[in-house]
């Protein structure tokens, strides 16, 4: 079972990204897990930006990305996805995505599983 963070790159100040976290693995179903976002900028320790329940769709954001990051879930396409507007030079950063039965990021353990990290950089 894999989880595969993917769509980071580099973009200028005010752009757009959308992370994606596709689940791969014989009877891996994405559905069922709450799924939450960290990121880890240089020298700084990572930190739990969003997070979305299995069940009901809750959200939750960190102050530091409310009402610019928006996070969704595909069940059909075993997805779940991060729409990033309004990007920052402080929002460079390793992006990761993790699969829990937790109800916050802060649940997340490190025997969850965990994607391998998409980079996201911006910088004019």
């Amino acid at each position: 079972v894999q989880l595969q963070a993917s769509g980071g790159g580099l973009v200028q100040p005010g752009a757009s990204l959308r992370l994606s976290c596709a689940a791969s693995g014989s009877g891996f179903d994405l559905e069922w897990y709450a799924v939450a976002w960290f990121r880890q900028a240089p020298g700084k320790e990572r930190e739990g930006i969003s997070y979305i329940h299995w069940e009901d769709g809750r959200t939750d954001y960190a102050d530091s990305v409310k009402g610019r990051f928006t996070i969704s879930r595909d069940n059909a396409k075993n997805a779940v996805y991060l729409q990033m507007n309004s990007l920052k030079p402080e929002d460079t950063a390793v992006y990761y995505c993790a699969a829990t039965y937790g109800t916050s990021w802060d649940d997340v353990r490190e025997d969850d599983y965990w994607g391998q990290g998409t980079q996201v950089t911006v910088s004019s």
